[in-house]
């Protein structure tokens, strides 16, 4: 299939690295940072415990679901506060776990199709996580960085898919949507009118009957070599200017 891409937006968790070590590493750091500052917090929330808390805040709280970096807030503030430590530790546990949460092991194919892909295309970042490119290191491959949080809503809604296209300077259908999730990447993406591709890792099985992936490839690498047989290095001035 070829079609006409002027700009790329592209989910990170699980499509640029795996999350699942990320949260586990996130529990061990923010349990032993307690450990250290505050021993009577680990004590009554050691890292089972503390996960428990976090998903039932999460379900408590669905209008903070696209703010996950509210939603931690949220869980060291009970925690620190029914242990009954002091409140000044909350901005410190948080950092402990952001510090952390932007530690990540990019997929072996990643970083060299990312790069290959920003030389055809403006890419932008488009999140419901709260991953930091830019501390991460990577921030310089990519147009921008729009978050569920900043927008104030998460996908699959088609406002925040909008929203990028809008700044990209790009109609919807120019803009293709990469990213692992059926339903948040590839079926919002194609609600809201972009091209969508999804980066299926795990040979999983399509779920939707009315909706089809644009592209679907096994990594990045894969989606690069597309690019790079399908379509011309994007040199219209309007989309890198709205890019930058």
């Amino acid at each position: 299939m070829s079609f006409t891409v002027r700009a790329i937006t592209l989910d990170l968790d699980d499509t640029l690295w795996p999350f699942a070590p990320i949260g586990a590493r996130i529990d061990q750091v923010l349990h032993e940072w307690m450990l250290e500052h505050s021993p009577r917090t680990a004590a009554m929330y050691p890292v089972e415990a503390m996960r428990a808390l976090r998903e039932r805040s999460f379900r408590e709280n669905p209008h903070l679901h696209h703010d996950l970096s509210a939603l931690r807030r949220l869980t060291l503030r009970e925690a620190l506060e029914t242990s009954g430590a002091p409140l000044d530790l909350l901005e410190p546990a948080y950092e402990a776990f952001y510090a952390a949460r932007n530690q990540v092991e990019f997929y072996p194919d990643a970083l060299d199709a990312l790069a290959r892909i920003a030389a055809r295309v403006p890419i932008a970042a488009l999140s419901n996580g709260n991953a930091d490119l830019q501390r991460i290191g990577v921030m310089h491959l990519f147009a921008f960085q729009l978050g569920s949080r900043e927008h104030g809503a998460a996908k699959p809604a088609a406002s925040i898919f909008h929203a990028a296209c809008a700044r990209l300077g790009c109609g919807h259908g120019e803009v293709l949507h990469v990213g692992d999730h059926i339903e948040m990447d590839v079926a919002g993406a194609a609600r809201a009118g972009l091209r969508s591709c999804w980066i299926n890792r795990e040979d999983r099985a399509w779920e939707h009957d009315e909706i089809v992936p644009d592209l679907q490839f096994t990594d990045l690498t894969a989606l690069a070599d597309w690019l790079e047989a399908h379509s011309s290095p994007c040199t219209d001035a309007r989309v890198r200017e709205h890019a930058t």
